[in-house]
C-alpha cells in the first residue's frame, strides 16, 4: 500500500493534532520494526480511547511492533475493544461488519495477490475474542477449510468489553461478570485447537506478559501464511475495567495465566516447519 493514502491534504494538515501528525511522519512504515523497538517510533496515539491497563491496546501495540513488512500489511478488524486502538494506529486499517472479517480478509488477500502478483501483500485479521469465537466463528473457520493465507490474531480479554461485561465464549467457565452474575455455564472455545484440525499451518498462544514470544509468533504466522497457509496467534489481553482489577496488575494478571490456562502453547504443520527452516531459520 502507498503511504500516501495515510498523509493529510496539505489544507487540513494544520488542523490534526500534533499526535496525528506523528504517526505519519513517525509511523512504523519505512521499515521492519520489533518490540525491542517500541518507543522509537510512534504505533498509537498517546491518548488513544482504551481503558487504563488495557491488556487489548497492548496487543495492538505489540502486533504493530511486529509486523515483517508494515506499509505492505493491511489490518482487517471488526466491532469490539481492539477496534477503538486500530483506528487510531499507525496501521493500514479495514473495518468490518461485527463477525465478518475472515470473509473481508479473504476477498482483500485475493484481490491484492491479483493487484499485485510479484509482491508480498500481507493481510491480517486483528479482532477480539467476540469477534473470531462468537459472531464471526463460521467465517472463521471456513477462510481456514479453504486455506485462505491470511494470519488472525485474537487479542482474547475474555469478555465482551465495550458493551458492559457479558460473557463471551471465549470467558472460562464458572466466571462471575456484570452480565453473568452466576457465572459462565460452558467451558471457553477451544478456538486455539479448532485451529490446527481446520486448516491452519501454524499457531501461538501467548499472553502480553511476554513480548518478544508475542512478536515472534505474530512475525511467523504473517511470513507462513505468505505461502503456506492459514495462521492463528492467539493473545491473552486481560480486561481490568470488567475483571475488577487494578489497571497497574494487567501484566501479573497476564503472567500468572501463563502459568494456568494460558501457557504458551506452538503447533506448526510438517509443511510449515520445512519452509520455515528453508527460507527464514
Amino acid at each position: 500500500m502507498s503511504v500516501k493514502i495515510i498523509k493529510p491534504a496539505a489544507a487540513f494538515a494544520d488542523l490534526l493534532p500534533a499526535e496525528y501528525l506523528e504517526l505519519v511522519a513517525n509511523g512504523p512504515y519505512a521499515s521492519p520494526k520489533t518490540v525491542n523497538d517500541l518507543g522509537t517510533f510512534k504505533e498509537i496515539i498517546a491518548e488513544h480511547p482504551h481503558c487504563a491497563g488495557c491488556g487489548v491496546a497492548l496487543g495492538v501495540r505489540l502486533t504493530a511492533a511486529s509486523l515483517p513488512a508494515p506499509a505492505d500489511t493491511l489490518i482487517v478488524g471488526t466491532a469490539g475493544c481492539s477496534f477503538f486502538g486500530l483506528a487510531q494506529a499507525a496501521l493500514n486499517y479495514s473495518c468490518s461488519a461485527f463477525g465478518n472479517q475472515n470473509a473481508v480478509a479473504s476477498g482483500l488477500k485475493r484481490m491484492l495477490k491479483i493487484r499485485y502478483p510479484d509482491r508480498h501483500k500481507d493481510v491480517v485479521v486483528l479482532v477480539g475474542d467476540g469477534g473470531i469465537a462468537d459472531i464471526g466463528l463460521d467465517l472463521t473457520l471456513h477462510s481456514w477449510f479453504r486455506r485462505e493465507k491470511i494470519a488472525t490474531i485474537m487479542v482474547d480479554n475474555e469478555v465482551y468489553g465495550n458493551t458492559g461485561g457479558q460473557e463471551s465464549g471465549m470467558t472460562q467457565e464458572g466466571q462471575v461478570l456484570n452480565m453473568a452474575p452466576t457465572g459462565k455455564n460452558f467451558a471457553k472455545i477451544p478456538v486455539f485447537e479448532l485451529a490446527q484440525v481446520s486448516g491452519c499451518v501454524y499457531c501461538a498462544r501467548v499472553t502480553v506478559a511476554s513480548p518478544k514470544k508475542v512478536g515472534s509468533a505474530v512475525r511467523k504466522a504473517i511470513l507462513l501464511a505468505r505461502e503456506v497457509g492459514p495462521t492463528y496467534v492467539q493473545i491473552y489481553t486481560p480486561c481490568p475495567t470488567n475483571f475488577k482489577f487494578p489497571p497497574q496488575q494487567t501484566i501479573n494478571i497476564a503472567k500468572k495465566a501463563e502459568d494456568g490456562h494460558y501457557s504458551f502453547q506452538e503447533f506448526i504443520s510438517d509443511d510449515a516447519q520445512a519452509y520455515w527452516e528453508k527460507n527464514f531459520a
